[in-house]
């Protein structure tokens, strides 16, 4: 694969145009609920694989969960990726889940490829650190907070990075990379989800909204977690 490097002031708005282009739900209330239960159906496929050990102790001590159901990826010289996850996140005093919010994710590169892929990502983010960056209007991974796969078949160990990703994959890529990746609120998700204008912060850490059809999301990352 030949690459041409460009400085990331270029590729930002690239970046964020993929991150809402690729994901193909729809952000009205219909569309967002689908994408929750979309989302429940990812982590029990990842909770049940039996090559997926690793996951389930990483899961047992992350401070946050970002599933996202479908990440595209492809294109002809012009390569990116990008996709709409939701996020749950444990309070670290009480231990307890609240969620979900919405995210999008997106990243480019450009070069000579050829190919797509569909991918089930989950990021298990293990630091306060890189939870509290996640509330920020744009995330840059590889960047603010540190990204790196997790481990498959061990047990969680000291990972030593802020988020360990997980990706179920089919298509001409054999993996997938997400270091460069951007991810930022899904603000107009977020809104047809609860009805109004609501941040992360409002649903994750002041906790003043009803999670209404996602508490059965949030009552199934608790139950993995344990």
């Amino acid at each position: 694969m030949i690459r041409c490097a460009r400085p990331l002031h270029l590729l930002a708005p690239l970046v964020l145009l993929l991150g809402a282009g690729c994901a193909t739900a729809p952000r009205d209330a219909e569309g967002t609920r689908a994408l929750v239960e979309a989302a429940r159906a990812t982590l029990e496929r990842f909770v049940a694989d039996p090559d997926l050990a690793g996951f389930r102790a990483t899961l047992a001590e992350a401070r946050g969960v970002l599933i996202v159901p479908e990440e595209n990826r492809g294109g002809f010289i012009f390569g990116g990726s990008g996709g709409v996850g939701v996020l749950v996140a444990r309070d670290a005093a009480r231990g307890d889940w609240a969620g979900p919010a919405f995210y999008g994710i997106g990243s480019a590169s450009i070069g000579l490829q050829i190919g797509g892929s569909r991918s089930e990502v989950i990021l298990l983010v293990m630091s306060q650190r890189a939870l509290d960056a996640l509330f920020a209007t744009t995330t840059k991974l590889g960047g603010e907070v540190s990204v790196a796969a997790g481990p498959i078949g061990t047990g969680a160990g000291d990972l030593g990075i802020d988020i360990a990703s997980y990706a179920r994959a089919r298509g001409l890529y054999a993996g997938i990379s997400l270091e460069g990746s951007v991810l930022r609120p899904a603000d107009a998700r977020n809104r047809a989800f609860y009805g109004r204008p609501v941040t992360p912060l409002d649903i994750l850490v002041r906790r003043t909204v009803d999670p209404g059809a996602g508490a059965a999301l949030v009552a199934d990352v608790a139950a993995a977690a344990r």
